[in-house]
């Protein structure tokens, strides 16, 4: 009678050991041109050497080592670009880098030619887990999310709309390790940040508190920009649900129009908005 000896696949042990395991992290930065897919396509290319300059600059002034020398850690999106670095520079990625930034954005309109385009962008800043050395992971998605979020296009709209040049958006762990944790160190505190909730449109699955941040505009500014930030902290309430009526007369874009004087007191139905033109008087 022969018996048999169970002789493990170590090899294969190792391999699921290895799938099991949390990759290293890294923390992350996404910057996102506003307006770049609408550029004439002659203008796609310089403005887009221009970005990378400013990069550079505002990277060397905050200690940071140089986007193109990250090697694997820089990719280019075209209108935009994703940066990897060590975790550990999470916080210098938020001050100075935010700040330097948008320093370097406002002295570059200051020389930009007249046919040149402005330069208005976005920014991520988010930490966590990422396969090595493909740096494939849940992080990288997260971080184009927060950057392609409701709240971002809001602070950037903010920003435009009072002369600067950058709005910034930090996921709650990047937040936490930086500017709560206090390794801030150009005067940014809490107070300069606005609390919400990042959502996308065509990601309905995805919800993510953040931090808002946009360099020499006040939070109560900000704040005042926002249609919803949709937190406690920001004092402003969520906005009510929609009646499931006045939803479907929005859908159908059914207007009503009264060209004399209202007598009747009850109107069947519900009105969603009133507009008074006065002009008559």
């Amino acid at each position: 009678m022969t018996s048999s000896v169970f002789t493990p696949d170590h090899a294969a042990l190792d391999r699921d050991a290895s799938d099991r395991d949390v990759p290293p992290e890294q923390a992350v930065l996404v910057v996102d041109m506003k307006g770049y897919s609408r550029l004439p396509e002659a203008q796609m290319a310089p403005v887009r050497s221009d970005l990378d300059s400013i990069l550079e600059t505002a990277f060397v002034q905050s200690g940071l080592p140089e986007p193109r020398t990250l090697d694997t850690g820089f990719k280019d999106t075209g209108d935009g670009v994703i940066l990897l670095l060590p975790p550990r520079h999470a916080a210098r990625m938020v001050d100075p880098l935010l700040g330097n930034l948008s320093a370097a954005l406002q002295r570059y309109e200051g020389i930009r030619m007249a046919t040149a385009p402005a330069i208005c962008v976005r920014v991520a800043v988010h930490v966590g887990p990422l396969s090595v050395p493909d740096h494939r992971g849940a992080a990288i998605n997260d971080a184009c999310r927060l950057v392609n979020s409701d709240a971002a296009y809001q602070a950037v709209a903010a920003a435009t709309d009072n002369g600067l040049f950058l709005a910034a958006v930090l996921s709650e762990p990047v937040y936490q390790r930086s500017v709560q944790a206090g390794r801030t160190h150009q005067g940014l505190t809490e107070r300069h940040f606005l609390a919400t909730v990042a959502r996308v449109a065509d990601k309905p699955g995805f919800e993510a508190p953040c931090r808002l941040f946009v360099p020499g505009l006040p939070v109560s500014s900000l704040r005042g920009c926002l249609p919803d930030p949709d937190s406690p902290e920001s004092g402003i309430a969520s906005t009510p649900p929609a009646h499931p009526r006045s939803e479907q007369l929005a859908r159908a874009g059914a207007v009503q129009n009264f060209h004399a004087p209202l007598h009747d007191p009850v109107i069947n139905g519900h009105v969603e908005t009133l507009r008074i033109d006065r002009r008559s008087r």
